[in-house]
């Protein structure tokens, strides 16, 4: 990875991905590109940003051929509960940016990652320990997408030799980025609330595991792949990784040792209730360990000390 462009930098991920690659490779190398959200002053000086609307191939011709890009992260995309209020839009995201991104990939030889997630799993999939190679039958346009897309990645890999790699995240945390519409998205929601409040009334009900993960693990599992020996890759889209599976009630728990006047209550969301209830509760990530050296860092207790630490210092120094 020599010059590398983040679709969707402004998100959840791109806005942590982007500081962690352009300390690695150097902040002019690695450009940002973002559509809507307005980046933070900070993260524009640090390097490169461009504006890019994904579903414009000739914007992302634009891009490649300025910056001399060899590498995609591409990260645009509708989440699981935005996507299903206007599924048309999360099609022509999703599905036509991706189309678009692989595209140009395939014209001027870039590496492409691409994540997928626990959404492209659906209810007949089996939840507990869920394997890497397994049915694939979501009932959300999320995951529609995110199973088309990785098929659509492997066919770009077999027929024109594009190098595109991912991932299928879990719930990913974070103290950087407000909950963006997913539905594991209480989980960072609850302490926003929880250091605020002291209360939370949870849109998952109690009892609804599901696979977490914290953003530097997340980051991290991004970098390493991308990285690693592609001889090495039998599955490349898209490995299995978790870190940790917990209910709400759990994570209040452990919110509670830190604030012990927290209180959570359930207001359930029957829309992302009955996503949750079609995705893993744990997946088996021997695939990613066993081809590139995956492992997290990151429990649900070291987590959670983390999340309210660096939280509160984030949340006191707006006031």
């Amino acid at each position: 990875m020599r010059r590398i462009l983040v679709t969707g930098a402004t998100g959840q991920i791109g806005s942590e991905l982007v500081p962690a690659l352009r300390k690695k490779y150097g902040g002019d190398n690695v450009i940002a590109a973002g559509h809507k959200r307005k980046p933070q002053q900070d993260f524009i000086q640090q390097g490169p940003y461009t504006t890019l609307d994904i579903t414009k191939i000739d914007s992302l011709e634009r891009v490649l051929q300025e910056y001399q890009v060899d590498t995609i992260f591409h990260l645009s995309a509708l989440l699981s509960a935005v996507a299903e209020k206007n599924p048309q839009a999360a099609w022509e995201v999703n599905m036509g940016g991706l189309y678009n991104v692989l595209e140009i990939s395939r014209k001027n030889s870039c590496a492409v990652f691409f994540p997928s997630s626990i959404g492209a799993f659906g209810p007949n999939t089996p939840r507990n320990n869920t394997p890497q190679d397994t049915i694939q039958r979501p009932n959300t346009m999320y995951g529609v997408c995110k199973v088309s897309g990785e098929l659509l990645c492997n066919y770009y890999f077999t027929h024109f030799g594009v190098d595109t790699r991912g991932v299928r995240y879990p719930g990913l945390i974070s103290y950087k980025t407000p909950p963006g519409g997913g539905t594991t998205d209480y989980a960072v929601d609850i302490f926003h609330h929880a250091i605020q409040e002291k209360e939370y009334a949870s849109f998952l009900d109690q009892g609804t595991y599901l696979d977490m993960m914290y953003m530097p693990d997340a980051i991290r599992a991004a970098i390493e792949l991308m990285e690693a020996d592609q001889h090495q890759l039998k599955h490349r889209n898209a490995f299995n990784i978790t870190a940790m599976s917990f209910a709400p009630e759990e994570l209040a728990a452990q919110i509670k040792k830190y604030i012990p006047g927290f209180s959570i209550s359930y207001q359930v969301d029957p829309v992302r209730q009955a996503i949750a209830d079609s995705w893993p509760r744990h997946m088996d990530d021997s695939a990613a360990r066993n081809e590139w050296g995956w492992k997290p860092a990151y429990n649900l207790e070291d987590m959670t000390k983390d999340m309210i630490e660096r939280l509160s210092q984030k949340i006191d120094e707006t006031l």
